[in-house]
């Protein structure tokens, strides 16, 4: 299997988190490439149409895309338990929805920062993109002490997003507000699938 990779993108993070959690790491070639929002990368185009990171090419030449259909890819492929089983599959999901909808805003943010012109910036839709990570966290922090020894996609998801956060928006500070989920971040990012998947 082929990966469009980048070392920035908090969607290929998780699906790099997927794979070492199921044991299919050493089976993924990773292929960086350098995406951007305008200068869009025919290489990448010419596998999805999107023009985004994660891009799978499977074994049989298939293109795969988004982080959460490539995550679901693997997970059947290991035959593991990310997604949970049929009791607990929507939740997760659900949840997961809502990560990846906040990641999503925070990158659209990033872009309106740092690609956009700065005549043309709109720092109110900006506070709202971060708003939409401010609710996730909340509704996350209100239920933290369930997390514990959760380790399915929807947490691989959470720690992408406080990763990111970290990453593009130390200003943001979470852990002063969400306490719980520091302390949760705390033990989770000790597992080598977050360690070794530092963004940079």
């Amino acid at each position: 299997m082929k990966l469009y990779y980048s070392t920035s993108s908090p969607f290929v993070r998780k699906v790099m988190m997927a794979a070492q959690e199921l044991g299919l790491l050493d089976q993924i070639e990773k292929e960086t490439v350098q995406v951007h929002p305008v200068n869009r990368l025919q290489t990448v185009i010419a596998a999805n149409p999107l023009g985004q990171v994660p891009t799978l090419i499977t074994d049989d030449g298939q293109a795969l895309y988004d982080s959460r259909v490539i995550c679901e890819y693997l997970n059947d492929k290991a035959n593991g338990s990310l997604f949970g089983n049929q009791e607990s599959r929507w939740g997760i999901l659900s949840e997961l929805a809502a990560l990846d909808g906040s990641l999503s805003a925070l990158v659209l943010a990033r872009y309106e920062i740092g690609v956009r012109p700065v005549e043309l910036q709109w720092l109110p839709w900006v506070d709202a993109q971060m708003d939409k990570a401010r609710t996730t966290l909340d509704y996350f922090e209100g239920k933290a002490e369930s997390l514990d020894g959760r380790a399915d996609i929807a947490m691989l998801g959470l720690a992408c997003l406080l990763g990111y956060l970290d990453f593009r928006f130390a200003h943001f500070d979470w852990r002063k507000s969400y306490p719980k989920l520091n302390a949760w971040n705390t033990q989770f990012s000790q597992r080598p699938s977050v360690l070794q998947t530092v963004p940079f």
